[in-house]
């Protein structure tokens, strides 16, 4: 089969033939129907030697739906057929987060060498993938896979970060989105969907500022040196009571810290190595900064619940499997809109 692979540190992703997998007992395999691009493979493939904790070859994709082609010994809650998407932050299953449904936060994964498919387990970037469990397979109730893949990662993980913060986006309230790509674009839907806030995105693309209007945002402004003021101006002066940063440079972060109002949230959702000092006189008084991961099993049903609701949409850009690394490409340089796609069968 055909699949996408990280193949050497420092080298752009291959499309390679590898064997189809056979599953194990209690395994599944599915015939991928889509899988998303995310900038985490592409923070993954920016790590030196010493840094990556798996072995390559590693099969890319940690977003994937697909249908269920065979399953292994033991396996009888899914069936052959099934359309299904991939739950992608796996745990052992047993430990009290998992018990809660909480894998992203599983306590023993770094121990058993647990790790997310696309991510140190071999992906869905491939014409079939292996899921270690058909509890981390969430039915597709009749939604496009192409168009609703990205849920795995850019629906969920930003619906996690503002369900933290519900009880602050009142109407009255100011939400500040610091990134209209992949996750942000979906971040402001979800605000919408699930808030009365007022929602401010921030992006340094006049063409994501462009999305993030469509999608919903209430103002939409360059991500610049005068951010900050400008979010105060139209805040009164109080700043924002949530901000959430789905880029997570410095100077993102920089903006996250000094437009936060007091009691607010300030949560950094992207991975690109920025940081928010907290301490007296730094941060608006009694300001929360946390740095979430992913989200709960049972959050990826409510995601795919709103989508079924027509709530959320997802922009799209398709590729084959042969196209990925042009896709990858344009992701890097800031080119894509919404998220990338890869597809499979076409």
């Amino acid at each position: 089969m055909k699949a996408v692979q990280y193949r050497e540190v420092g080298t752009a992703p291959e499309v390679v033939e590898i064997p189809v997998p056979r599953p194990g007992p209690g395994e599944v395999l599915l015939n991928v129907t889509a899988a998303g691009v995310c900038h985490s493979d592409i923070a993954v493939m920016s790590w030196p030697a010493e840094q990556v904790p798996f072995p390559l070859p590693l099969t890319l994709g940690h977003e994937g739906a697909g249908v269920v082609a065979e399953v292994g010994e033991g396996v009888d809650t899914v069936r052959l057929g099934d359309a299904v998407v991939v739950y992608g932050p796996w745990g052992c299953g047993t430990c009290v987060k998992c018990a809660q449904g909480k894998e992203n936060y599983c306590l023993r994964a770094e121990e058993l060498k647990i790790l997310p498919p696309g991510l140190g387990a071999p992906g869905a970037m491939a014409e079939y993938m292996i899921v270690d469990s058909p509890r981390h397979l969430i039915p597709l109730g009749g939604l496009d896979p192409v168009r609703t893949v990205p849920l795995t990662d850019a629906g969920l993980t930003p619906y996690h970060a503002i369900k933290r913060s519900m009880p602050k986006l009142v109407p009255g309230s100011t939400s500040v989105v610091i990134g209209a790509g992949g996750l942000g674009h979906v971040g402001i839907q979800l605000l919408r969907a699930m808030t009365g806030t007022r929602v401010i995105a921030l992006d340094v693309s006049e063409e994501k500022l462009a999305l993030a209007r469509e999608v919903g945002a209430h103002e939409a402004l360059i991500s610049d040196d005068e951010a900050v003021g400008r979010i105060r101006e139209l805040t009164g002066g109080r700043g924002a009571d949530a901000v959430f940063d789905f880029v997570g440079v410095p100077p993102t972060t920089a903006i996250a810290q000094q437009c936060a109002g007091v009691e607010s949230d300030v949560t950094i959702v992207g991975i690109g190595g920025g940081s928010v000092e907290v301490g007296f006189g730094t941060t608006a008084y009694e300001t929360v900064v946390t740095a979430p991961y992913w989200g709960s099993r049972s959050e990826l049903v409510e995601v795919y619940d709103l989508a079924r609701g027509g709530d959320i949409t997802v922009h799209v850009e398709t590729y084959t499997l042969e196209e990925a690394p042009k896709a990858y490409e344009r992701l890097h340089a800031n080119e894509v809109r919404g998220r990338a796609v890869i597809v499979p069968g076409s």
